[in-house]
């Protein structure tokens, strides 16, 4: 079971929403709307993916990483890296 499991729901409505969100930034493209207000749209998606990405970088921690480091060893230690790398991920973008 994964960490974000019980609130899988609700990562599926935000999800949505998102989607809903960049349809509406490729309609206001091929419509030739104002950059600065597809700007716009495009910052307000971008935060929404960041949201949903540190609620389930969050999930991760609290539950996988949590549960490997009761286990220790090598399986602490690999749970411990992928949670680095995933953060390095979310901070260079």
């Amino acid at each position: 079971m994964n960490g974000y499991t019980q609130d899988q729901d609700s990562y599926l409505k935000r999800m949505r929403r998102i989607e809903g969100q960049v349809r509406g930034i490729a309609k206001m493209i091929e419509n030739d709307e104002y950059c600065i207000d597809v700007l716009t749209q495009v910052s307000a998606a971008t935060k929404a993916l960041e949201a949903v990405a540190l609620g389930l970088l969050d999930e991760h921690l609290k539950h996988c990483v949590t549960q490997a480091a009761t286990e220790g060893g090598a399986v602490a230690d690999r749970k411990v890296a992928e949670a680095s790398a995933a953060i390095a991920r979310l901070v260079k973008s």
